[in-house]
């Protein structure tokens, strides 16, 4: 390769390393942070949503919560058990985990907005789901595991091999 060509490669590659990274072609410049930060004015999943408007920064941090608590029912709902088929079994499961991964996947773009009322409300709507879907708080006590005294007074026979 001769020096011309050469001194050309690198004039274009240095010509697109210098760009600016926000050419917008006439369109208003959006909010695009690197960096965590606390404000309301953001884009949150869609260009020029909430926007510089305090009640659509509200309603953005509600839906994220929201979606958060969602995502941790989905995690701790309950599937079809053996009564069910095993093919209308797997359906559903596939069905609740690209649910799940979907959600999660909206959460985390929801989050790369860089904005700490997006992310503190994304913490606390996953520790809600949790404290109501995955932890005992609110559910009753399992029962006492069944020994082979009750199994022998209830006339079945023992467990163990």
């Amino acid at each position: 390769m001769d020096d011309h060509n050469m001194t050309q490669g690198q004039d274009m590659m240095n010509m697109t390393m210098t760009m600016p990274m926000n050419m917008s072609m006439g369109h208003e410049m959006s909010y695009m942070h690197m960096t965590f930060y606390w404000g309301k004015d953001s884009a949150i999943l869609f260009s020029g949503w909430p926007g510089s408007s305090t009640g659509m920064y509200v309603l953005a941090l509600v839906v994220v919560f929201v979606l958060a608590v969602i995502l941790e029912w989905l995690g701790h709902c309950p599937v079809p058990g053996p009564h069910a088929s095993h093919v209308a079994s797997g359906l559903v499961r596939t069905a609740l985990h690209t649910v799940r991964v979907a959600l999660a996947y909206i959460v985390m773009l929801a989050l790369m907005s860089f904005n700490v009322g997006v992310l503190l409300v994304a913490v606390a709507g996953h520790g809600l789901g949790f404290l109501l879907f995955g932890s005992s708080v609110f559910r009753p006590p399992a029962a006492a595991p069944v020994t082979d005294v009750d199994r022998a007074k209830a006339g079945l026979p023992p467990m163990a091999c």
